[in-house]
């Protein structure tokens, strides 16, 4: 423990003896149901950890499940954007409602509750960590099987509000094929470890361009070096998303739900492998 230590770990980063990563653990709201939670993060802005995110819960939806997705990057929401969704979340005395998708995916974003959503979010971090936990704690999600959980980049104030105070299952790590990406990953990866939350693996999003005509893959940004990475580190590989129109066309128009392409497969096959769904009572 530091010697400066005020004995709020909620707002603290160290690793010390005294801290029990479980301890603050925050129940959901009463009338709740959620039976498993994914994260999915990034060391770094602009790999694509929002449609990531979208996909995972589009296809757990098409496969069965019942699925939400908790937009924690309040400072910069896009997940209302990528499903179409323009009507607020509604609440009463009882909590605040998730707004449900066409097909049926429930959703919480703070762009729902803001009254223009090109309106900045210009909280400091303790005020954007208290509204993580609100929307676990006040929102009613209805019989979810997965929670995604789309946190912002980096490893500040949300992803450790989130995996102090949320029980997350698992995190899927999403990165580019930058060079850098063995200083992206290592973040995230240690960050998970010091917090004792289990990694899924990693999903290389922008990994390539297919050829139109001979279909040969065109690695814009230089070769990858995602493989070596996840050897280093023992974790899998996931998927490698191309960079294609018809991703970005449907995440511009709100059609994300309406995306077809099996990039994720390996990913859901592997959460539903670490997390699996109790059978549920008849």
């Amino acid at each position: 423990m530091s010697e400066n230590c005020n004995h709020d770990c909620a707002s603290c980063s160290v690793d010390c003896s005294s801290r029990d990563p479980k301890s603050f653990l925050e129940q959901p709201h009463a009338q709740s149901t959620i039976r498993k939670v994914i994260g999915v993060v990034s060391g770094k802005g602009g790999v694509g950890k929002s449609m990531i995110s979208s996909m995972l819960a589009v296809n757990f939806q098409r496969k069965g499940y019942h699925t939400a997705v908790m937009d924690a990057d309040i400072t910069g929401p896009s997940i209302p954007k990528a499903f179409g969704i323009t009507e607020h979340a509604m609440g009463d005395a009882s909590g605040i409602y998730p707004v449900v998708t066409d097909t049926g995916i429930q959703t919480m974003s703070v762009n729902l509750l803001l009254d223009d959503v090109t309106d900045p979010v210009i909280w400091r971090g303790p005020v954007i960590a208290g509204t993580v936990k609100q929307f676990w704690q006040d929102v009613i999600w209805t019989d979810v099987d997965y929670m995604v959980v789309d946190m912002p980049p980096g490893t500040g104030d949300v992803p450790l509000t989130v995996f102090q105070t949320i029980p997350v299952d698992g995190i899927v790590i999403v990165t580019s094929p930058q060079e850098l990406v063995s200083l992206i990953v290592a973040k995230a990866v240690k960050m998970a470890q010091m917090m004792n939350v289990p990694i899924v693996g990693i999903i290389e999003n922008m990994s390539y361009v297919e050829c139109p005509d001979c279909k040969k893959h065109i690695e814009i940004f230089g070769k990858s070096h995602v493989d070596e990475v996840a050897a280093e580190y023992n974790i899998p590989v996931l998927g490698k998303i191309p960079m294609t129109p018809a991703i970005s066309a449907a995440s511009d128009a709100g059609k994300v739900e309406y995306l077809e392409g099996d990039w994720i497969n390996d990913a859901i096959s592997a959460i539903e492998k670490m997390a699996p769904i109790p059978a549920k009572q008849s």
